[in-house]
């Protein structure tokens, strides 16, 4: 893809994010064709929308697919409620674990080691994908759009801190989502087996790219349990098996 149309796909879909309206897929001449196109619409996103990158969502790259969006920082909430876009009378989540890293890791020349990286890691806390399409809902998107648009990432909910031993520990977590007279028991698995495998990547990744952890940032890596449905402005209680609830309340934005 050439510099215009990557410029054109990013004011398309940073348009809609800001909106909160989704719309059509890409038009022919706009869609990426690569995995490094979609990257540079996404980055050519970040750059319209000039919002802070507050942390990252990634998956165990293939051949074929990169799992990567940035999270921003705007959209990043704590506490007993968060804004969300309400599709067909629901907010969209997705039950994960994000580690924060306090300090950051700056680029260097040679790559930082496991031990380095879990040192770096400041918290880890249960959380909540907020997820919506710059896509509308009657279309799948092929995969290369949706990486272009940030694989249906809208924000990031961080709820309570729980131990860095038992959060590396959690391969499986059944999800208990309770909210008003719904009390479900969801047999929760991480997608990547190891919910830090993603993580190593993702520094690996960056450091490649000549970038790092900045101070701050958190890092999702994969739910436990695909998208789960609540109502908004009704508080809901999700419990991660033993490591604790997380209670909040989506607000429609």
């Amino acid at each position: 893809m050439d510099s215009n149309a990557i410029q054109q796909a990013a004011i398309t879909l940073a348009s809609r994010r800001l909106a909160g309206q989704p719309g059509p897929l890409l038009a022919a001449a706009h869609a990426p064709a690569t995995l490094q196109d979609a990257l540079a619409i996404q980055q050519a996103v970040s750059n319209l929308l000039g919002n802070g990158i507050g942390g990252w969502k990634c998956g165990m790259p293939s051949d074929e697919r990169l799992v990567l969006a940035p999270i921003y920082a705007s959209t990043i909430s704590h506490g007993d409620t968060c804004q969300a876009w309400v599709r067909d009378g629901v907010v969209r989540v997705e039950p994960e674990l994000a580690f924060v890293f306090a300090e950051g890791l700056p680029p260097r020349a040679t790559a930082y080691s496991r031990e380095e990286i879990l040192a770096a890691v400041s918290s880890v806390h249960l959380a909540l994908e907020l997820i919506d399409s710059r896509f509308d809902a009657e279309t799948k998107p092929p995969f290369l759009q949706a990486l272009a648009d940030g694989l249906v990432n809208q924000g990031l909910h961080l709820g309570p801190a729980v131990p860095l031993a038992a959060a590396l520990a959690a391969s499986s977590l059944p999800v208990r989502v309770q909210q008003g007279e719904r009390d479900a028991l969801l047999a929760g698995v991480h997608p990547a087996g190891d919910p830090l495998a993603p993580l190593l990547w993702l520094v690996g990744h960056l450091q490649q790219q000549g970038q790092g952890m900045l101070p701050g940032q958190a890092v999702i890596t994969g739910s436990y349990a695909g998208v789960v449905q609540l109502q908004p402005g009704q508080q809901a209680t999700l419990g991660f098996g033993e490591l604790g609830q997380l209670m909040v309340s989506c607000q429609p934005r």
